[in-house]
């Protein structure tokens, strides 16, 4: 990292530094930048914790993400210091975040009145099925002509209800005029520019479309979708441009700093990768993996399965920019997974290795639908399966099986992607934190058929958000203009099998995709003899093992007693 380097002499004269806040659903990051060469000078990460208080349901502390990134801007401000980089020189801070999750406050008080929950949360299941049912012909996508999305559990309308419906907290303070809804832009830019006393109340038109409650088209709140979800359209924050002035920095070593860059962290990845040309794509490999693809100035609806979201707005006088996206829920979680779960890996460097000395999955597939199946399916009932086991697999096999699932799942939202435009991708530019993983990003390019490139530097998401911030109006450090842009340096993964081979395993993966499907629902089932059963929702009641003194039924002193 470019921090270790204590050239002390030329670093005074660094000229203009722009901030970033990446705050994902499993770490929070605080990074800096050199505006005129989009050098990263310094950073500092801290882990955030997930609670998952019940089957498929996904939160987190609000309280905690805030403290992480305040206490992220302070090291970094230190580290900067030991290297004798004035942090006065950092004239803009961005924010970019985990998109979706659902956030409510109280506004004259400044606690939250319940955990965030997160994106990949599935407590709204029963919620989604609903609705979906009330719908002419049972028509997940009845709102899409308006929000670019299916009705789906991922989004946060259905989110926001279901706190409106369960928590008295939240039904009291909307009621008394109290509450503030938001996702995680909105909930840190309010904190962080006065909170209670003065905070500012918006988000970027990228989170908001990602709500269910945003017209993709008229860019702003639309009063019927709020009244389809019955929600109180006074407790949603202003939408503003991606790139502007919000508000200042009330607190901390970077008081006074304008922070003038807000973009969910796809769309910033997308900037950060500098995809500003109708066609351009990148994947970012995090919690989830999403592949966008800027469309211009025009949504473009799918048909096989993508979302039509907002990429970026970059001014408040700029026209907006769509693109298509594809969205894996478990991409980097299932690492995650095998390494708190099974604890088949110490830590998530670990699973390269493991895979790496089997090179094979050896016939194991590995559908990991935690959280149901994102595009192209949209089936929240899936639940993940590995298949294809036999005595010669291996926790090895399963680590290559995990790895191989990533890219399968960005193989099948590449295809759909590739039909709606009708251009098939050529390359595949890719960022985020499982990039580092050199094998997985081989098993990338062998499974597409198509190059994998990588930049050198990865933090593509919180570039985004720093040249956000620093090309508002009112900051103007960062020139967006594409003569101005720096030249990026990257690695280039070319596909080593030949495509008969990657054909072969991509059927089986979407044989083992079907056995997935269907499996938690709320339809009665038969139990093989043709009777109907239908199953209760949730977790089925664990099994015991009866205590010692229990026998077949009887305890030993009934037995005695019949003996005697």
């Amino acid at each position: 990292m470019k921090d270790t380097m204590a050239a002390s002499s030329d670093r005074i004269m660094l000229g203009p530094l722009v901030a970033a806040i990446d705050q994902g659903t499993s770490s929070t990051r605080f990074l800096v930048f050199n505006a005129k060469t989009s050098e990263l000078l310094s950073h500092h990460q801290v882990e955030i914790k997930q609670s998952f208080p019940k089957e498929g349901w996904v939160e987190e502390d609000p309280k905690e993400i805030l403290c992480s990134v305040y206490e992220c801007m302070e090291r970094t401000c230190e580290k900067m210091t030991q290297l004798n980089i004035d942090i006065s020189n950092i004239k803009a801070i961005g924010v970019t975040n985990q998109r979706e999750t659902t956030l409510i406050w109280d506004k004259l008080t400044g606690e939250p009145l319940y955990n965030a929950i997160v994106w990949l949360d599935l407590r709204t299941q029963s919620t989604v099925e609903r609705l979906i049912s009330k719908t002419p012909g049972r028509n997940k996508n009845h709102l899409k002509h308006k929000t670019g999305l299916p009705i789906s559990t991922y989004f946060s309308a259905v989110k926001l209800r279901w706190l409106l419906d369960n928590v008295p907290e939240v039904r009291e303070a909307v009621q008394s005029n109290r509450a503030m809804f938001g996702t995680v832009d909105s909930w840190l830019i309010w904190s962080l520019t006065g909170g209670k006393s003065g905070g500012v109340h918006c988000t970027d038109v990228t989170n908001a479309s990602r709500t269910m409650l945003f017209n993709i088209h008229t860019m702003d709140w639309d009063p019927e979708l709020c009244q389809y979800f019955d929600i109180p359209m006074e407790i949603l924050p202003k939408v503003r441009s991606s790139s502007e002035i919000y508000g200042l920095m009330k607190s901390g070593s970077l008081t006074g700093v304008p922070i003038s860059g807000c973009l969910g962290d796809q769309s910033a990845a997308l900037v950060g990768q500098m995809c500003f040309q109708d066609g351009q794509a990148k994947n970012t490999y995090g919690t989830g993996c999403f592949l966008l693809r800027n469309t211009g100035l025009k949504p473009v609806m799918s048909d096989h399965g993508l979302l039509t979201t907002v990429a970026y707005k970059l001014g408040r006088d700029k026209p907006a920019c769509y693109a298509l996206e594809g969205s894996v829920a478990i991409a980097g979680a299932v690492v995650q997974w095998l390494k708190d779960n099974l604890g088949i890996v110490q830590s998530s460097t670990e699973i390269e290795n493991l895979a790496a000395t089997v090179g094979t999955s050896y016939g194991c597939y590995f559908v990991p639908a935690f959280s149901g199946l994102y595009a192209p399916y949209w089936e929240p009932s899936a639940r993940g399966i590995i298949c294809g086991l036999t005595q010669f697999t291996n926790k090895n096999h399963l680590a290559f099986a995990a790895l191989e699932a990533v890219c399968f799942q960005t193989r099948e939202i590449l295809d759909a992607m590739n039909q709606d435009s009708g251009i098939p991708l050529t390359q595949l530019q890719v960022d985020g934190g499982m990039t580092s993983n050199r094998l997985l990003m081989q098993l990338q390019a062998d499974i597409l058929c198509i190059p994998v490139v990588k930049p050198s530097m990865p933090e593509t998401t919180a570039l985004g958000a720093a040249m956000a911030a620093g090309a508002a109006e009112g900051v103007s450090v960062w020139s967006l203009r594409p003569e101005d842009l720096s030249a990026v340096t990257s690695e280039k993964f070319e596909p080593q099998i030949n495509p008969e081979e990657s054909e072969f395993r991509y059927a089986r993966w979407k044989k083992a995709v079907q056995k997935a499907m269907n499996w938690e629902t709320t339809e009665p089932i038969t139990n093989g003899n043709g009777t109907c059963v239908r199953l209760p929702r949730g977790p089925t009641q664990p099994t015991k093992a009866p205590p010692p003194s229990f026998q077949g039924g009887r305890s030993r002193r009934a037995l005695s007693v019949m003996s005697m």
